[in-house]
């Protein structure tokens, strides 16, 4: 495999965009994504403060891809991932382990402390995740208000 990561900047948003419309347009997420939302999407994304991002490609191909930004907490520096996408063909063959473990390097590099992220309960992606030694947290609840 000639694999490749690579920082995600503002220049790079523009090849992520049909990416991340086909993963969360398809199944499991059934998303509606039009081509502006996803680009404002991660236009936001690589302006958030304290982001950080990585591409990763196999051969010329861009498979998948990592972003989110940290936050300061009262135990330091805390990472939320934003998004994790790898193209549905290649769902299941490591991609997604290996952008975390990259991500997860640098995190620790940074001397930051934990990662944080939040997914749909009881499909692929949470499996993906224990997979992968996160854990729920017991002491927080994801509560929402519809307007």
């Amino acid at each position: 495999m000639a694999e490749l990561i690579v920082p995600m900047s503002m220049n790079t948003v523009e090849q992520c965009i049909e990416l991340y419309r086909n993963v969360f347009n398809n199944e499991p997420w059934n998303e509606t994504w039009t081509v502006e939302d996803a680009k404002e999407r991660l236009i936001d994304l690589v302006k958030t403060p304290k982001f950080l991002g990585f591409l990763l490609y196999e051969k010329d191909d861009l498979v998948g891809f990592i972003a989110g930004n940290s936050k300061q907490s009262d135990k330091g520096l805390t990472f939320y991932i934003a998004e994790l996408c790898v193209h549905n063909q290649v769902q299941g063959k490591g991609y997604g382990s290996r952008l975390l473990q990259y991500l997860e390097n640098e995190l620790k590099e940074r001397n930051i402390q934990s990662l944080y992220l939040l997914t749909a309960k009881g499909g692929a992606a949470e499996a993906f995740y224990i997979k992968n030694n996160f854990v729920e947290n017991q002491e927080r609840v994801v509560i929402k208000k519809n307007l």
